[in-house]
C-alpha cells in the first residue's frame, strides 16, 4: 500500500523504473497446478493445493487469472495457516499480483520478507458484512531491496467473518505496478445540482465519503468504476451550490480513472426509465437498488412511497430512504432522498404518520407534520424519529433519537398507527425469531410495551391495522390484522391494550415475488379499503437499477368457512393504463385458442372460465404457461401452486402482464399470486386453450400503456 500523497506523481507518469529498456516480466507463481510445488504450507487454511475458483459455502470468487488461485477459505473462515515461497533474488523493480478477500494488514495478506523482516504488505478489501470476493491488481516498488534475497509469505491468521485471503498471478516486472492509494482525495466546486459517480457493476467496492465545509459528511460504499462506467450514481447537492466538497476514497488503484471522473451536472447522467427490461407499471427506482416499501402514507392528495434504497449500487447496502409520490398510485415522481444514514446507523424500515394533533410537537406551520419512525441499524439497532413540515419534501432527524433503545436482537421495522378510541399511537415492532411486540405512546417519543405476539414461520416488517369484516359499519365487526414480511398473518381483536388473535396463521400471498409489504396510513375512512404495496423481489442483471415494487392492491376482510381472511384485488386506479379493449365470449374446443389474435407486450386480462368437460385450462402469457388442473382444483405458474376452487363450475382470473412479472388474482381476490420472471421480449402472444374437453370463456382483455410515459 502507498499513501495518497503519491497520487499526483503517479498520475503524472512517475515510474519505479527509469531504464529505457525494460526486461520481460518473470512469473514468480501463477498457481495453475494442483499442488503448491516448492511453496511451504502450514496450518489448514490453504488446503492441499490451489483452489479451482470458489470453495464450498463461499461467495463467488472472480478476478483471478487462469483456472486456479490461492484461496485460504479452505474449511471456512475459521481455518488458519501460512504459505511461504523459497528464497529468490529481487532483480526487477516491482512485484505485481492479484489480491482479494478479507482486510486485515496484520493477519491477512501477502508479505514481502527481506533479511528476516516484513518490508511490504498487501491485504484484501473486506472488513465488514457484504463485500465482494473479486480479486484486484496490486503491487509494490521493491527497488530499495534490489539484488537481495527475499521470500513471499501469504498469511491467514484471522478467524471470523472475512477471515481469509485470495492471491494469484505474482509477477516480477520492471513496469510500474498498479498500487493501492490509501485515502485518495479530490476537491470539487459544486456548481451544478448533482454530483455524479461512475459505477462498474460487479467491480470492487470502495468506501467513499463526501465532506462539506460545515462538517456534514455523506459516507457510502460504491463499486467506483476504474475505467468506463456501466452507469452513473448521483448525490443531490442542490442545497449546497457553489460550496466546495472533498471526495475521499479509502483505497483506489493508482491507475484508476474513478476519482478524476467524478463530475457535477444539472441533469442525471445516462438514460432514465427507458431500459428494455424496465417494468412499465411496477415502480422501480431511477438508479440503484430498492427493497422494502417504507412509510406508506396518504396526505394532502398525495400517496407517499418511501423505500429501502441503495443510491450508489445495484446490490443491497448503504440503506437510505428513497422517496416517490403519486396522486393516483400509478404514476410516480421520485423526490430527493428522505433519510440518510447517521451516527446511529443506516436507515432500515419504518413507517410514517400524519400527526394531526401535533402530539410530538414537531408542527411549525398550519399543516400537520409528517413523522417517520425508523430503525437505525447501528450497533445496536434502535428506533428513531424524523419529521417534515413541507409535505414530505425535506426531513429533519429528532435531536432526542433514539426514542426506543435497543430491546433484543435486531429489533426493527416499527409500524405506527393512530388508535382513535384512546387518542394514542400504537406500534408493532419486530423483536426476533417469530416474535413481535406491541407498544403504545401518547407523543411518538415515549413508548410503553403492551404485549408480545408470535406468528409461526414469520419474521420482520410487521403490519398492524383494523379492518371492517365484510364491510360492516358495526363497530363490533372490526377486526385487527397482524402480519409479517412473508405475508403470514393472524386476525383478532384489539382493545387498545391487548391483541387477542385466532390460533390459525394464514397466508396472504402464494407467489414468488412478494416480501415486506406495507399498507398506507391515513387513507380516508370513506374509502373502505386498505391499500398495500409489496416489495417485488425481482433482479435485473446488468442494469442501472435493481428490484421493483409490486402492484398496489386493495385488501378486504371477509368471512370464509372457518376463518376471517384477507382478499386481495388490484386497485381500481390501474384502469388508467388501459388502451384498447378486446371482448371475448366464446366456446373453447380442445386445442382451440380464444386469444390467438392478440399480440402485445403489456396486458390486463379479466376472465371467467366455464370449465365444462375440460381436464385442464392453459393460459400462455408471452411464453409463461399458467395452468389450472380441474381434478385437483390447483392453479400453477412459475413453480408456484395454490388451490382455487371452482364456483358453480367456473373460475375467475384477473391477470396483469408486465415486462418482468405476472400478477394473478383468483376468484375475486380469494387467491393472490404475484410472480416475477423476465419475459421474452420477442414473444408477444397470448393463448387460452383447454385440454381433455371443452368449455367456454368470457373475458375483457386490455392492452396497457406504460406508467412512465
Amino acid at each position: 500500500m502507498v499513501g495518497a500523497w503519491l497520487l499526483l506523481s503517479l498520475s503524472l507518469g512517475a515510474s519505479p523504473g527509469s531504464e529505457s529498456h525494460q526486461r520481460p516480466d518473470e512469473v514468480i507463481a501463477d498457481f495453475e497446478t494442483e499442488s503448491y510445488g516448492s511453496w511451504e504450507a502450514t496450518g489448514d487454511a490453504f488446503g492441499p493445493g490451489p483452489a479451482a475458483g470458489t470453495l464450498p459455502n463461499q461467495m463467488d470468487v472472480s478476478g483471478f487469472a487462469g483456472h486456479r488461485l490461492v484461496n485460504s477459505f479452505y474449511g471456512g473462515d475459521g481455518s488458519t495457516g501460512t504459505l511461504t515461497s523459497l528464497p529468490f533474488r529481487l532483480d526487477r523493480n516491482s512485484i505485481s499480483f492479484l489480491i482479494g478477500g478479507g482486510k486485515d494488514r496484520d493477519r491477512l495478506g501477502i508479505w514481502l520478507i527481506v533479511d528476516g523482516k516484513v518490508v511490504r504488505r498487501a491485504t484484501g478489501d473486506n472488513d465488514h458484512p457484504g463485500g465482494s470476493e473479486r480479486l484486484r491488481p496490486a503491487g509494490w516498488d521493491v527497488r530499495p531491496w534490489k539484488g537481495k534475497l527475499a521470500q513471499l509469505q501469504i498469511v491467514d491468521t484471522a478467524t471470523g467473518g472475512w477471515g481469509h485471503i485470495n492471491v494469484d498471478k505474482i509477477v516480477a516486472t520492471d513496469r510500474k505496478p498498479t498500487m493501492m492509494l490509501e485515502h485518495a482525495t479530490r476537491t470539487l466546486t459544486l456548481d451544478h445540482r448533482y454530483l455524479n459517480f461512475p459505477v462498474s457493476n460487479g467491480g470492487p467496492k470502495r468506501q467513499v465519503s463526501v465532506q462539506f465545509p460545515d462538517g456534514t459528511e455523506r459516507k457510502f460504499e460504491i463499486e467506483l468504476a476504474d475505467g468506463p462506467a456501466d452507469w452513473w450514481a448521483f448525490l443531490d447537492v442542490s442545497t449546497r451550490k457553489w460550496e466546495s466538497a472533498t471526495v475521499k476514497v479509502d483505497a483506489i488503484p493508482s491507475d484508476s480513472h474513478g476519482l478524476p471522473a467524478i463530475t457535477t451536472s444539472d441533469e442525471i447522467k445516462g438514460s432514465s426509465y427507458e431500459e428494455a427490461s424496465r417494468p412499465q407499471f411496477h415502480f422501480s427506482s431511477r438508479r440503484g437498488w430498492l427493497n422494502d416499501p417504507n412509510g406508506l402514507v396518504y396526505f394532502d392528495g398525495e400517496y407517499h412511497l418511501f423505500y429501502q434504497h441503495n443510491p450508489y449500487g445495484t446490490g443491497w447496502g448503504n440503506m437510505h430512504w428513497g422517496h416517490a409520490v403519486s396522486t393516483d398510485l400509478v404514476h410516480w415522481k421520485e423526490l430527493p432522498i428522505a433519510l440518510y444514514p447517521d451516527s446511529h446507523g443506516t436507515m432500515f424500515s419504518g413507517s410514517v404518520v400524519v400527526d394531526s394533533l401535533n402530539t410530538a410537537g414537531f408542527q411549525k406551520g398550519k399543516e400537520p407534520a409528517l413523522v417517520a419512525m425508523f430503525t437505525a441499524a447501528g450497533t445496536p439497532f434502535t428506533q428513531g424519529l424524523a419529521f417534515s413540515n413541507d409535505r414530505g419534501r425535506t426531513w429533519e432527524k429528532y435531536a432526542g433519537n433514539p426514542v426506543l433503545p435497543h430491546i433484543v436482537g435486531e429489533n426493527r421495522d416499527p409500524k405506527v398507527i393512530w388508535y382513535a378510541p384512546e387518542e394514542k399511537w400504537v406500534m408493532a415492532l419486530y423483536l426476533d425469531g417469530d416474535r413481535f411486540g406491541i407498544f403504545e405512546s401518547e407523543n411518538l417519543k415515549s413508548w410503553k410495551f403492551l404485549q408480545e405476539v408470535a406468528i409461526a414461520g414469520a419474521s420482520e416488517c410487521p403490519e398492524f391495522f383494523p379492518m371492517r369484516l365484510d364491510g360492516s359499519d358495526d363497530p363490533k365487526q372490526v377486526r385487527w390484522v397482524l402480519y409479517a414480511a412473508n405475508g403470514r398473518y393472524r386476525v383478532g381483536t384489539f382493545d387498545g391494550k391487548h391483541f387477542s388473535a385466532a390460533d390459525e396463521v394464514l397466508e396472504l400471498n402464494h407467489g414468488n415475488c412478494f416480501y415486506a409489504s406495507q399498507t398506507f396510513n391515513n387513507i380516508p375512512a370513506t374509502d373502505g379499503r386498505r391499500i398495500l404495496i409489496p416489495w417485488g423481489q425481482m433482479s435485473f442483471p446488468g442494469q442501472s437499477f435493481n428490484q421493483m415494487m409490486g402492484l398496489p392492491v386493495s385488501l378486504f376482510l371477509r368471512s370464509t368457512e372457518g376463518a376471517s381472511r384477507l382478499f386481495v384485488n388490484p386497485v381500481w386506479e390501474l384502469n388508467v393504463l388501459r388502451t384498447s379493449e378486446h371482448r371475448i365470449d366464446e366456446a373453447v374446443t380442445p386445442g382451440g385458442n380464444v386469444l390467438r389474435q392478440l399480440q402485445g407486450e403489456l396486458w390486463e386480462i379479466d376472465t371467467t372460465v366455464n370449465i365444462g368437460s375440460a381436464k385442464e385450462v392453459v393460459i400462455d402469457l408471452r411464453g409463461v404457461p399458467l395452468r389450472y388442473d380441474v381434478t385437483t382444483e390447483t392453479l400453477s405458474c412459475l413453480g408456484k401452486s395454490v388451490k382455487l376452487p371452482t364456483q358453480h363450475g367456473k373460475i375467475q382470473l384477473h391477470i396483469f402482464v408486465d415486462r418482468a412479472s405476472i400478477d394473478l388474482f383468483g376468484n375475486q381476490g380469494e387467491v393472490y399470486m404475484p410472480l416475477g420472471s423476465l419475459l421474452d421480449s420477442n414473444n408477444r402472444s397470448l393463448s387460452l386453450t383447454m385440454i381433455g374437453g371443452e368449455g367456454s370463456v368470457k373475458a375483457r382483455v386490455f392492452s396497457l400503456k406504460s406508467s412512465w410515459r
